[in-house]
């Protein structure tokens, strides 16, 4: 038995942990962290002036707490499960994880002001370095999995054997102290740009979405959305669509979204006709591509701004038409697919009307709107954010359903401080592997890397980076996975020419859409899990409904236009020649436009529509001139059917 247990442990390792069906004193315990977090997350945007890496230690020390009290070990411990109960191991986390930010505060001025390297460090100080490194180590293959540990562990071992190495991969050796330095009290690591977002505005906007959703935007929001679109042919599919842009814009967690919305949308649309693989895999798809929907854009825009020190007004004007675009794409993909299906309309005496649904609810308009204006005046993100929560509290006594009293607002900080939970870890860990990267010179050398496997040429390069945020991206939270790759790829990008603007927003594209790749696609496999299907099919049904995601990024990095950048009747024509790709490539992808579509005519679709959205009004001149021929024909030949049928009926 002892045996059996040991192999279950380590197997263990290799999986992700579960989230426990809390005991009423663990409960209370989750709470109160929760909400001390919460109110100290405030309290230090709006008033706090700790030192930022005070500041972010007791962020992490609470952040780690709460996930080893709600985490279990592993998926594969069973017995682990059935119990539900913290084991004691737990709770000795729990208290070396305070333990490490009570540290951390009481020698904050001399942690802060020490020179890394340089001033050696105490025997306790490289205790409680250590105690954050490997509770962020396990606290992140608890809540994300173990791809981001292996990562973690690849780096560590380059790190502290790549001394061995010769040539461009070679770099200075480094002893486990200097490296532990570098972990734990530089703002190369565990305090470097990813941790700092995670513990500023990333929480802010996450308790952001938590305050929206207990004042009721979720219903209201998903209502406007069937209101809208639920009327049309294979409306809830579009409703599936829509209501996770809305959610998956203000949360900025694809899974997230997917448990979200998935659990009303999914069943809806099995039962209007379509297959189970495609009803989860519209909404894996639509609620990952919240994060590029302005204004919000799942908190994406904040990490662009405060990574590449571009205004945020900036990010949100140029992400406008990509976002665009990529909705289009969807809907496109779910009408063809339900003219393909024929399935049937819906009885428009069960869609609530847009007039209806705005009246109950158009003030929940209003914090979003307040987020505008504030980042539009030039307020910081976490400051915006806290404002935005304000507005939400006044809002939702608008309506006696909707108003938050104490209770409410509690339970808002304590969801908002959950969620916050793998983000952190995430982040966390991403900044253990930029020490790495930083500590050994990697990252200076990494551009020449990348253009020497390419031999600097673009479309290779943009591939080559495409397929690196998608590798660092799978598993990972948007905000890690974006910073960690920014901080890989983005100066290759740059170095050929490519605007900072553009560069960084392919990355963000492409961090993002790793949340439906396969072989982890976070976002497919919840959804999966809701429709109950295989997790591999709606990955590749993701990826199939969703594919303009994939080429949208390579289209703004050669057209500037579509980024708004541009004399106006040059943004007005790429716009315009886009959408008719998109929609060609669409049609083309499903195999429907008129009618169905012969794989020749599907062929001529696609190509053509690949030609339309491509920067040059030659190839969009022979791409529009194939749509129509199809278009044309496809016509012809359903008037033919039709005065055949007729013929028949006089006959």
């Amino acid at each position: 038995m002892v045996f059996v247990d040991i192999k279950n442990k380590i197997a263990g390792l290799f999986v992700s942990g579960y989230k426990r069906k809390l005991s009423s004193f663990d409960i209370k315990l989750f709470t109160v962290f929760a909400l001390l977090l919460s109110v100290y997350q405030i309290w230090s945007v709006m008033w706090g002036k700790f030192d930022p890496m005070n500041q972010m230690a007791i962020h992490l020390s609470v952040i780690l707490a709460l996930t080893f009290l709600l985490y279990g070990y592993s998926s594969k411990t069973v017995e682990g499960k059935k119990r539900n109960v913290n084991a004691m191991t737990d709770y000795i986390c729990v208290l070396l994880a305070i333990g490490a930010g009570v540290y951390f505060t009481l020698h904050a001025e001399r942690l802060a002001t020490r020179i890394p390297i340089l001033e050696p460090l105490t025997n306790v100080d490289v205790f409680f370095g250590l105690v954050f490194v490997l509770l962020t180590i396990e606290a992140a293959r608890r809540t994300i999995g173990f791809p981001i540990i292996l990562i973690v562990l690849i780096g560590f071992g380059y790190t502290l054997w790549g001394h061995h190495l010769n040539g461009i991969w070679g770099h200075r050796e480094l002893s486990i102290i200097e490296f532990i330095d570098e972990l734990a009290f530089s703002f190369n690591g565990l305090w470097g740009s990813p941790i700092s977002v995670a513990a500023s505005f990333v929480f802010m906007f996450m308790l952001f979405g938590a305050f929206l959703n207990k004042a009721g935007a979720g219903a209201f929001f998903f209502n406007l959305s069937t209101a809208i679109a639920g009327r049309t042919r294979g409306g809830s599919a579009k409703v599936a669509v829509l209501a996770s842009a809305f959610f998956g814009s203000i949360s900025g967690s694809p899974t997230a979204n997917v448990v979200t919305t998935g659990t009303f949308t999914i069943p809806v649309s099995k039962k209007s006709g379509y297959t189970k693989a495609v009803a989860a895999a519209v909404e894996a798809a639509a609620s990952t591509g919240g994060s590029i929907l302005p204004p919000i854009m799942g908190s994406s825009a904040f990490l662009m701004a405060a990574v590449t020190q571009l205004p945020y007004g900036s990010i949100v004007i140029a992400a406008i038409i990509p976002g665009i675009l990529y909705y289009v794409s969807l809907l496109c993909m779910v009408h063809f697919e339900a003219l393909r299906l024929d399935i049937p309309l819906p009885d428009k005496k069960e869609i609530p009307k847009i007039k209806h649904v705005l009246k109950d609810g158009w003030f929940y308009f209003i914090p979003l709107i307040v987020l505008i204006l504030f980042l539009i005046q030039g307020y910081s993100a976490s400051r915006t954010g806290f404002y935005g929560i304000l507005s939400i509290v006044v809002v939702s006594w608008f309506r006696k359903e909707s108003r938050m009293g104490l209770k409410r607002i509690f339970e808002a900080m304590v969801d908002g401080a959950k969620s916050a939970i793998p983000v952190t870890t995430a982040c966390a860990a991403a900044g253990l592997i930029i020490a790495g990267i930083m500590s050994t010179g990697l990252g200076g050398k990494l551009t020449s890397i990348v253009l020497g496997l390419t031999e600097g040429m673009l479309l290779p390069t943009l591939i080559l980076v495409m397929i690196i945020c998608i590798i660092l991206g799978m598993g990972m939270p948007v905000a890690a996975a974006y910073i960690l790759t920014a901080m890989l790829a983005a100066p290759a990008l740059i170095e050929l020419g490519i605007a900072p603007l553009a560069a960084h927003l392919f990355i963000v594209y492409f961090s993002i859409f790793s949340a439906i790749t396969p072989p982890v696609a976070v976002a497919a496999y919840a959804a999966a899990g809701i429709a109950d299907t295989n997790p591999n099919r709606v990955g590749l049904e993701a990826v199939r409904i969703g594919i303009i995601g994939f080429i949208v990024p390579f289209m703004f990095v050669l057209e500037p236009s579509l980024l708004m950048e541009g004399g106006i009747i040059e943004i007005v024509l790429s716009f315009i020649t886009a959408i008719i790709g998109v929609i060609a490539l669409s049609a083309g992808v499903i195999g429907w436009l008129k009618a169905r579509c012969s794989p020749v005519k599907r062929v001529a679709l696609i190509v053509g529509g690949c030609m339309t959205m491509y920067p040059d009004i030659i190839l969009s001149g022979i791409g529009i001139s194939l749509i129509v021929l199809v278009f044309v024909l496809q016509q012809r030949r359903k008037i033919d059917i039709g005065m055949k049928n007729s013929a028949d009926i006089h006959a």
